[in-house]
């Protein structure tokens, strides 16, 4: 039972289950392909709503902060803007998620970076629950399942760098970490389960650096980790199409959606309606909104049963992403919309993701070279204005003698 795939009476047997299931090349390109476009979308959500912060998440917004005290009582969540009701640290806390969303994006300390963004989104999205329009649900389940995976492993700058003995980045990091968690303890501003947990990885780095390269206990780790790579993966694929099923289900319980018109329905609300003549055009042919309409459904009930199958798996999963496209432009909820694509992209097959990324390189490398033969063009160029001599003798005659 030399191959990994080894199927005994149609079941695989036990060691190739456990040899795929720490198995350290598995949805590497996926999880990587999560990590880039979770941390872009969440960045550019930032950045986007940066003049509106302070009305949506701010000390003084709409949703006032005994509103969000009261909120945070009731469902026991988690918010590091709850240590201060200040404008300073709304203000610093703000701009210190959009680094760490652009530090998660180029893969920089991705293990570090990967759980600061989990508190990132959590405290922001627990702030106010009200103004994300169910994308931060699914910011909030992404997030959580990619702390857990070695999301660095490819296209980011930690796969970049090679090994060092002595890491100084890395050790200040993790002073700086140990202390904000010492400051938040003794201020019984973090307590319960999340201490545990943030404790726990801040030790287990600790043990982790602490370990020689080649002992039985670290290898004894990486198998670990492996096993939780893969499995927060796959409980990311499992939560994805849960999602679908459920969502396709209730949609088939519905009336306007029995009867073929919730795309027109949905398509026709005034506050939903960015591009109106869009819409209109859209709702004005009604086999068109039938098809809509049917096709959703089909497509989301469909799509958990899909992924046995990769060529099903991948006719259904363009549909999603038009899907979402779609909701994107005609509803108007363009966060919602790319949160959904950033999950789905865990079920991208590893092949593509590998030529998008080598077509990626290559643009790049060629862009690079043009830039280098334009700049070498340019620094030949002769200054405008200045005359070139006709020959050496003439060039020699313009050299006025010592």
């Amino acid at each position: 039972m030399t191959e990994q795939h080894t199927y005994v009476r149609g079941k695989l047997t036990l060691d190739g289950v456990l040899a795929r299931a720490c198995d350290a090349r598995m949805w590497a390109y996926q999880s990587a392909a999560v990590r880039i476009g979770t941390g872009g979308v969440w960045l550019l959500l930032l950045v986007h709503e940066f003049p509106r912060r302070e009305r949506m998440w701010g000390p003084d917004a709409p949703w006032s902060w005994r509103l969000a005290e009261h909120s945070l009582d009731q469902s026991h969540a988690f918010s590091v803007l709850r240590w201060s009701g200040g404008q300073v640290w709304f203000e610093v806390f703000y701009l210190l998620s959009a680094a760490v969303a652009a530090a998660l994006l180029v893969g920089w300390r991705t293990r570090t970076t990967s759980l600061l963004f989990v508190i990132s989104v959590l405290s922001l999205d627990h702030r106010n629950e009200n103004v994300l329009n169910a994308g931060d649900t699914i910011f909030r389940i992404t997030a959580i399942y990619l702390a857990f995976t070695r999301c660095g492993e490819v296209w980011s700058l930690d796969a970049r760098r090679r090994e060092r003995r002595q890491d100084r980045t890395g050790v200040i990091l993790w002073s700086l970490w140990g202390l904000v968690l010492a400051w938040a303890t003794l201020a019984a501003q973090l307590t319960g389960g999340w201490a545990l947990l943030l404790w726990g990885c801040w030790v287990g780095q600790a043990v982790w650096r602490g370990l020689r390269a080649r002992s039985d206990v670290r290898r004894t780790l990486e198998l670990v980790g492996h096993l939780l790579h893969n499995g927060a993966v796959l409980m990311l694929m499992i939560q994805v199409c849960l999602l679908y099923a459920s969502a396709g289900w209730y949609k088939i319980q519905g009336a306007s959606w029995q009867d073929g018109t919730a795309v027109y329905w949905s398509a026709g609300l005034d506050w939903l309606e960015p591009y109106p003549a869009l819409s209109h055009a859209l709702t004005s042919h009604p086999l068109i909104v039938l098809a809509l309409t049917y096709g959703t459904v089909l497509v989301q009930v469909a799509f958990p049963f899909s992924v046995l199958d990769r060529r099903a798996k991948n006719v259904l999963l363009a549909l999603l992403f038009a899907e979402h496209i779609g909701i994107g432009l005609l509803l108007g909820l363009p966060y919602f919309s790319l949160s959904m694509i950033v999950a789905d992209l865990v079920f991208l097959p590893t092949g593509f993701l590998r030529g998008v990324g080598a077509r990626v390189v290559g643009l790049r490398v060629r862009l690079m070279a043009a830039l280098a033969v334009r700049r070498a063009t340019s620094g030949r160029l002769p200054t405008p204005g200045a005359r070139e001599p006709a020959d050496e003798s003439d060039a020699a005659g313009q050299v006025s003698p010592s």
